[in-house]
């Protein structure tokens, strides 16, 4: 099933399909959120924005922007 890494619960991990065209995808694609790489959401800010993910042996922060152009399967 697809869907946007923002709605993808805590500690679930997925597979990145896709980034979605837009200025920041260099930026994503620069940090190692590259297709198929696994990652799954560590934390997330007190009001959601931003959020800590796993990708790898590395942890990164995203924006809930940023994280709306990333597409994971389960």
């Amino acid at each position: 099933m697809d869907r946007l890494l923002v709605n993808v619960p805590f500690l679930e991990p997925v597979r990145i399909k896709s980034i979605i065209d837009s200025p920041l995808k260099p930026k994503l694609l620069e940090m190692g959120l590259v297709s198929g790489q696994e990652l799954r959401i560590l934390f997330k800010a007190p009001f959601g924005d931003p959020i800590a993910i796993e990708v790898g042996d590395y942890v990164l922060s995203l924006r809930l922007d940023e994280a709306r152009l990333v597409e994971v399967v389960s």
